[in-house]
């Protein structure tokens, strides 16, 4: 299916939030997650649903000054 992540076109093979941060390498749970503009909370990635033109957004915490 084809997505957008982080303003990039993407084609990949996942159904859910979940599946795609794996897909996509975000292995770790410290990130957050926005789909077509809303929060997407941990608990919750499982089980959002993904369809064909959404836009997924992922943000990685940074340390350092």
């Amino acid at each position: 299916m084809r997505i957008e992540l982080n303003g990039t076109p993407r084609e990949i093979d996942a159904g859910n939030v979940a599946e795609a941060l794996r897909a996509c390498g975000y292995g770790s749970d410290r990130v957050a997650t926005a789909l077509n503009g809303v929060f997407v909370p941990f608990a919750a990635r499982a089980d959002t649903a993904l369809s064909p033109g959404d836009r997924l957004e992922v943000l990685v915490a940074m340390q350092g000054g």
